[in-house]
């Protein structure tokens, strides 16, 4: 009999998971694997003092998916599936329709190990989209407003749109360099997407797919505020032909650095945030086996 092993975030979800895990490790244990039930510890790497571990299932956020995936990232024998209890689950925004299968942990059993690609970050993995700039300062503050019970995952987005785009200033002064090529200017963001989802659910590259080997960059310079405010619905939604090409460049650079002579650069990888002067993201050299109910796409809403 394999193992399993299954974490779960309490935090995420409202608490709800905390009442739901021994049933979601019975249905572990019925589909034929020897389970071990854990909460989450963000400290320590899955596999350590686990030999032969074939599968991790992950209950929580994005965040939780990430921190986990980092753990398994590169193990060639072992896959991990995930079920969506955080506030903005993008990464399986991917799937499409089949979103809504894998909130049930009895549908996780029947799909192919699927091999992903994933973004190193300066020596940390990202599944979907690493963000430096003002869309990471706007999830890093997502967190204060996410635990209002009357604000969706994208209602708590949105707040925090509102409150940095108010409050705080839009463009940072950085250098960035595209390959070879250099570039100094007062940037809003920098986003490399290997998925199609942030921020709960805006989609600024919707052609991204996340085993073609091919990441896409996008690149926002410094606007008014005003403008950021009418620039972000098309921004958002993908809509690359509205949008200036003064301001908006779009990229399939292997390597794009980013470095900052005067201030923090925040930049957040699948809604987990840091702090640094300089960023370096490229494809990374490991994979993520993941894997789902039959026939779930993790392009299936790519354009």
């Amino acid at each position: 009999m394999e193992k399993a092993l299954f974490l779960y975030n309490g935090c995420s979800g409202k608490g709800r998971i905390d009442r739901e895990a021994g049933a979601i490790a019975g249905i572990l244990g019925a589909a034929g694997y020897r389970v071990e039930t854990l909460p989450v510890d963000f400290a320590s790497n899955p596999f350590d003092g686990r030999p032969g571990l074939a599968l991790v299932a992950v209950a929580g956020g994005d965040g939780t998916v990430n921190e986990v995936a980092n753990g398994i990232a590169g193990y060639a024998n072992a896959a991990m599936t995930c079920i969506p209890i955080g506030t903005g689950n993008d990464f399986l925004k991917n799937f499409g329709a089949d979103y809504e299968k894998f909130l049930d942990a009895e549908n996780l059993w029947n799909g192919e190990t699927q091999a992903l690609d994933l973004i190193d970050c300066s020596g940390r993995y990202c599944l979907t989209i690493a963000c430096s700039g003002i869309d990471a300062r706007i999830a890093e503050s997502v967190h204060k407003f996410s635990a209002n019970p009357h604000l969706s995952g994208r209602g708590s987005y949105l707040v925090s749109v509102a409150a940095n785009g108010i409050f705080g200033r839009i463009g940072r002064h950085w250098t960035v360099w595209l390959d070879e090529e250099r570039i100094e200017d007062d940037f809003a963001l920098v986003s490399m997407c290997n998925g199609r989802y942030y921020g709960g659910g805006s989609t600024p590259v919707p052609e991204a797919r996340m085993n073609d080997g091919v990441l896409h960059t996008v690149l926002v310079k410094n606007i008014s505020k005003l403008r950021f405010a009418r620039l972000f619905p098309d921004y958002s939604a993908g809509n690359h032909e509205k949008l200036p090409k003064d301001v908006v460049r779009f990229s399939t650079a292997k390597v794009v650095r980013i470095h900052s002579d005067d201030g923090d650069i925040v930049t957040c990888l699948d809604g987990e945030c840091s702090h640094s002067h300089d960023v370096t993201l490229r494809l990374a050299d490991k994979k993520l086996n993941f894997f789902g109910p039959a026939g779930c796409d993790p392009n299936a809403t790519a354009r």
